[in-house]
């Protein structure tokens, strides 16, 4: 299943994400630090959606209230309940 999210207070724009149970396949940022982006992308795949959402939940960037990391734990969390909604 992929997943779109629309990011709220950071740089990037959007988060595609794609799941396959509660292992993250892929994430794809727009917009953001490319670099940064690339490396939170390559460090997540594969791993379990609840143990992600745990390490990056409330992480700030700068004087912002969120950051790109605490984006995509919404948008897993998102993704995540709009799958178990699909399974029912």
């Amino acid at each position: 299943m992929i997943y779109t999210h629309t990011c709220h207070g950071t740089c990037s724009r959007k988060i595609e994400v794609e799941l396959d149970g509660d292992t993250i396949q892929s994430v794809k940022f727009y917009g953001g630090c490319d670099g940064n982006q690339k490396g939170i992308c390559a460090l997540v795949a594969g791993r379990n959606v609840d143990e992600v959402i745990a390490d990056l939940q409330g992480i700030r960037c700068g004087f912002k209230m969120t950051s790109c990391p605490d984006q995509l734990s919404i948008a897993l969390s998102e993704a995540k309940e709009a799958e178990e909604t699909e399974e029912e």
